[in-house]
């Protein structure tokens, strides 16, 4: 099993994370990958000079190494099973979209982050981002790359981690990404191995204020589906926070899950619905299984913290433990003693999996879906026809 982390592109490291449990409790070798970050691994000047995604190719480089090398370790070449969460999730999604991904990996688990996560990845080329921004980019483009020479690689990370105004997101260059991802869930072009993805159920309880719809009618209508007429504060606090975890994540995850299915890959999907009591008594009592929460109880909290392991929540990192080790050897996560878990088929269903209960539940996020993938875009399309003949 290979481990890529999250991070935003843009932060962390292999070295915050521990696959010793994993790999003793599930008798397998688990392997955790570094890459290239932020502007150093996704800068793009839109040609062939700076292309960008340098740090999926990295991750390419290693799932190479990794098929030439890992038998010296007891592994297995032939039976490789990638996974991540959140932008590590992103990209585990977007190999599976990767021409180059090709032989160098059988199974594929996100965790609340797939390549339809906008916020990460670009839908078109940066050859097309020079229409829509301003010049002054390149200024800053040149200026950063001076800075690089006169200061020093260290230092140079250091500053540019302080400076928000350049974003380097995944684009379609061509090599690594050939299309832009829509037309490649549309056209099927993709791995159809067997994938296994979720969410948590409350993942935007850490970044409430961090996202908010810049158009005007189209945030009029998320308020009023999410929040209604703004006078319950715990109302509009909620919704807030759910059309963020939607925007961000449970959109994205369904779409993601929907085109694998329908090009014919074994999809399995999850809703994560417990937060350790660790975490819980660092939060206000409101936030439910925030993002990251599923990670704990996949690598076994125990070895990562000095805090009392619960027996509850020991017995519920065993079981995932167990889903995440049988899909890493068969493709399925079904195994003796598990809760069955169905294939994400037309009848959608999914597991919810809580801290004594793993239930079989259908249509995750329905009527959201619906709304935000269908309902906004048809009024929106209205809305602009209406503008339209008013100007006339």
């Amino acid at each position: 099993m290979v481990w890529i982390h999250g991070g935003g592109l843009s932060i962390g490291s292999a070295s915050t994370y521990d696959g010793s449990a994993l790999a003793a409790y599930q008798d397998m070798v688990v392997v955790l990958i570094q890459y290239r970050l932020g502007l150093l691994g996704f800068l793009s000047t839109g040609d062939e000079h700076i292309s960008g995604n340098f740090g999926l190719l990295d991750q390419i480089e290693a799932l190479r190494w990794i098929q030439q090398h890992i038998h010296s370790f007891g592994g297995n070449p032939g039976l490789v099973t990638i996974f991540g969460e959140s932008a590590g999730g992103v990209s585990v999604s977007l190999l599976l979209l990767s021409p180059l991904s090709e032989g160098l990996f059988h199974h594929a688990i996100a965790e609340s982050g797939t390549a339809a996560m906008d916020l990460l990845v670009e839908n078109y080329s940066l050859l097309k981002v020079r229409v829509y921004y301003p010049c002054w980019i390149y200024f800053y483009l040149f200026t950063y790359l001076l800075l690089f020479y006169a200061i020093g690689i260290f230092t140079f990370v250091h500053f540019i981690h302080k400076d928000r105004r350049l974003r380097c997101p995944v684009n379609v260059e061509g090599h690594f990404l050939t299309k832009p991802v829509d037309e490649l869930f549309r056209k099927h072009e993709l791995l159809t191995v067997p994938f296994m993805m979720g969410v948590n159920n409350d993942e935007a309880g850490w970044m409430l204020k961090n996202v908010s719809p810049k158009d005007a009618f189209i945030k009029s209508l998320i308020i009023a589906e999410y929040i209604g007429n703004g006078a319950d504060r715990v109302k509009n606090r909620d919704g807030f926070s759910e059309v963020t975890a939607d925007i961000l994540f449970n959109i994205p995850v369904i779409k993601t899950a929907n085109a694998h299915r329908e090009a014919g890959a074994p999809v399995y999907l999850y809703e994560y619905q417990h937060s350790l009591k660790m975490v819980q008594k660092r939060r206000p009592s409101f936030v439910g299984s925030d993002h990251t929460d599923e990670i704990f109880t996949v690598i076994f909290y125990k070895i990562i913290t000095l805090e009392p392991c619960f027996v509850e929540e020991e017995e519920l990192s065993r079981t995932m433990m167990s889903y995440w080790g049988n899909f890493a050897r068969t493709g399925s996560p079904n195994g003796h003693n598990l809760v069955h878990w169905p294939k994400y088929e037309a009848d959608e269903k999914y597991l919810a999996i809580d801290l004594k209960t793993q239930v079989t539940a259908q249509h995750l996020k329905k009527e959201r879906f619906v709304f935000l993938t269908q309902t906004v875009p048809e009024k929106l399309k209205q809305h602009d026809k209406n503008a339209e003949r008013s100007e006339l």
